[in-house]
Parts: C-alpha cells; structure tokens; sequence
C-alpha cells in the first residue's frame, strides 16, 4: 500500500519538474519563423528547420535547469518539492546537466552556421542566451527586479523568430519583425501566469516580479489585455494586408484564452487553485503560434 501511494506522487513530482508541455515555448519562435521564410521565398531546409529545433529544446532545458540551481542560491525554491535540486539533492549534478545542454544546443547551432558559412545565427542565439542567464543568473537576477519578462519577450520574439527566419534565407525581414511581436508576447504570457501561485514565496525571498508589484487582482484585471493584443494584432495586420488571411486561423486560440482569463479572475488569490494557470497559457501560446505559422503556409 505504501509503495503505491508513493509512487504516483514521485512520478507527477519529476513530470512537473520536467515540464514537457514548457518546451512549446522552444518550437514556436523557431516553426513561426521557418514559416515566414518559406511564405516569403518558399524555402525550406529540413535539416537546418530539424537541428534548430532540437537545439532550440536543449538551450530552454539549460535555461530550467540553470534556474533551478540559482533559485535554490536564494532560497526562493524551498518549498517548491518539484525542484530538480530538492528533488535529486545534487545541485552540481543538476548545474552540470544544464551547462551539456547548452553545449549540445550551441553545437547544433555551430552546425546551422557551418552548413551556412555564416555566423550570423549563432550570435542572435548566444545573444538570448545572455539574455536568458540575466534573467536568473548572478550577479544580474533581473528576474528579481520585475524584468524577466522583458527579456523574455526579445529572446523568444524578435531574436529567436529572426534567428530562425535567417538560418532558412540568409537575409532579414520585417515581417518576421511583425510576427515575432505575437510571438514575444504569446511567450511572455506564459512566465506572467507562472508568477500568480508564488507570490508568497517571491515576497519572502525579495523578488520584485511584476505580480508581486501590482498585485493579484490587478493581474487578473491585466491578463484579458494581454491575451487579447495577441489576437488584436494579428486581426489588425491581416486587415492591412500584411499577414495572409489565413493566419485567422491562430484565433482557435481564443477559446484556451478566454478560459485562462476566467480562471484567473476567479482564483487570482488562492494559490494552490491557480497554479495550473500557466498551463492553460501554454496552451494559449501552443495554438496561436502552431496556427499562426500554418497560416503562413497554406
């Protein structure tokens, strides 16, 4: 009896410290990307599209696993039980594991550049990896200040769907520009809804995140904002005629939108109830973007 009751609680413990569903968070600057370049050229390496996206997946397993370690420097993960290093007890094992990660990642990365004769790619993409360590690394915790998600917006926005939009064509875009704004701020939702359950715990070890600054209530009050600028601006520049009409299809992400706002709005404050919020907002940013770039395909 005992084992079994143990077990399943260990395997959603490793599944939540995994966070598989997280790594869409990866694919989407890179796929978005990719289908602007082929909108605009109908141009498409499979090999380069392929090993950008598996480096892109370990690159984002460096930044959660690094994040680990740093948090648990300050403290703030102390009751998170879903922490790889309380989970494991090995802080080194887990640094050590994220920094073969970002090796590997930046290697494939090596490889698109050498394939390319360019280096062009590999500098946007160490660039977001600065940009990833400010967040969470010392001396810099700029996540500690309220400004992650700034930074997450450019690496996951305007850097990554360049980087990806250039390793097809080898030149740049300013429609890529325009669709990675969407992109920015699909991805910028997800690390928003992320803070409402911890607030607490943020409070007690000083990080400043947006939520704590402004509250519970007026986050919730935000989020219909958030989500909607997402599909105000893709409305806006279909009817401009800069996206192609069938990016509407992205709007399929309303329903998961919509239902992410109600959800907040009624378990801004509880959280143990609101912490699955950033699920729902993964789900927001999955199809919007999957749709957003099939759209530019079709």
């Amino acid at each position: 009896m005992t084992t079994q009751t143990i077990q399943p609680s260990n395997y959603k413990l490793w599944l939540a410290a995994i966070k598989p569903p997280m790594y869409s968070v990866a694919i989407m600057p890179i796929w978005v990307g990719t289908a602007v370049a082929w909108y605009e050229h109908h141009s498409l390496n499979w090999s380069i599209f392929s090993t950008f996206i598996s480096s892109a997946i370990l690159i984002l397993a460096w930044e959660n696993l690094s994040n680990d370690v740093f948090d648990s420097d300050t403290g703030i993960d102390k009751k998170k039980y879903h922490s790889l290093v309380n989970l494991t007890g090995n802080k080194s094992l887990i640094f050590w594991s994220g920094n073969l990660c970002l090796g590997l990642g930046i290697l494939g990365i090596g490889a698109v550049c050498w394939w390319q004769r360019d280096l062009t790619v590999l500098g946007l993409i160490l660039l977001c990896c600065f940009l990833g360590y400010m967040y969470q690394g010392p001396p810099f915790r700029l996540g500690y200040q309220g400004l992650g998600e700034f930074l997450c917006f450019f690496a996951f926005g305007p850097l990554g769907v360049s980087a990806a939009y250039y390793s097809q064509v080898q030149s740049w875009s300013s429609l890529s520009l325009l669709v990675s704004i969407v992109v920015g701020i699909a991805t910028t939702l997800v690390l928003f809804c992320s803070h409402f359950h911890q607030v607490e715990d943020d409070l007690a070890a000083g990080k400043r995140s947006p939520l704590v600054r402004m509250g519970t209530l007026r986050g919730a009050q935000l989020l219909p904002w958030f989500c909607g600028s997402i599909f105000a601006i893709t409305g806006v520049l279909v009817a401009l005629g800069s996206f192609p009409v069938w990016t509407l299809l992205s709007f399929a992400g309303l329903p998961a939108s919509l239902k992410l706002c109600r959800h907040v709005a009624t378990y801004h404050d509880s959280p143990e109830k609101v912490s699955n919020c950033k699920f729902i907002a993964i789900a927001v940013h999955f199809w919007s973007g999957l749709l957003l770039g099939l759209g530019f395909i079709l």
